[in-house]
């Protein structure tokens, strides 16, 4: 099993969209088994796939239960190939749980956890919060893969370097494996001037790699999270849709 997170300090650049739709286009359109965690309390890729309570187990539990039952945490969607660890405001509380906790490693519980159902799934995506807490950090210790998301505008770059930073701590300290696939560009507008230079300086940063893929702005996006539906289902013609199929693309072959 493949482990990809996704992630970026700062919010607001549709990492959480990002890690739905890339998750379900793995699932419908490349035919592959994946398992989507939704790892920020707000819940709101458990949100966009239907899943969203507080009567089940989820990540939470994954933090703070020893002997966490992982088939009793993972829940199956209305999409074939496609489950869910669900999220809510209880992970706040489980990660201060955990920071108490020093009777057991607190950052390797998301690694022990996935070893339980590795062998039933081609593909984990972790959607991460927009923060370094304890669950973020044990989601990058348990990923193969990082990819960044990244809007173009004034305060694009802020956090980069931080979380650079704890990516390169954590393959130096826990994972030697954990590679930095790349940044994404996000809610382009090819006709913005500033987003067409945007990207262009961001690509001219090496110590960013940068996918070739963006990410256009449509108006189909915001409805489609209303909708509960994943873009290529909800508008398959939209630029979004089209280019978040390519990015999968982009990222299988790297």
């Amino acid at each position: 099993m493949k482990t990809l997170s996704i992630i970026n300090l700062k919010g607001g650049v549709a990492k959480t969209i990002s890690s739905v739709n890339m998750a379900h286009i793995l699932a419908a359109v490349h035919g592959y088994k994946v398992l989507l965690i939704d790892n920020d309390k707000q819940g709101n890729a458990s949100k966009i796939l239907n899943r969203h309570n507080y009567s089940r187990p989820g990540v939470a539990e994954i933090m703070t239960d020893r002997k966490v039952d992982m088939n009793k945490v993972i829940q199956k969607t209305d999409y074939e190939g496609l489950d869910i660890v669900t999220a809510n405001m209880t992970l706040l509380k489980a990660n201060l749980e955990v920071l108490l906790d020093q009777q057991r490693p607190q950052q390797i519980r998301f690694k022990k956890a996935l070893e339980q159902v590795a062998e039933g799934y081609d593909f984990c995506i972790i959607d991460n919060a927009p923060d370094i807490n304890i669950s973020t950090i044990n989601a990058l210790v348990a990923s193969d893969d990082v990819m960044i998301p990244v809007t173009i505008d004034d305060f694009a770059l802020d956090g980069l370097a931080e979380l650079k930073e704890q990516i390169d701590n954590t393959r130096e300290d826990l994972n030697p494996n954990l590679t930095l696939k790349g940044c994404f560009v996000t809610q382009f507008d090819s006709s913005n001037e500033a987003d067409r230079q945007g990207e262009e300086y961001l690509r001219s940063m090496e110590e960013y790699p940068v996918f070739e893929t963006h990410i256009r702005r449509t108006p189909k996006m915001k409805p489609s999270t209303f909708a509960r539906e994943p873009i290529i289902l909800y508008s398959s013609r939209c630029g979004a849709a089209q280019d978040y199929k390519k990015l999968v693309e982009e990222y299988l072959k790297n």
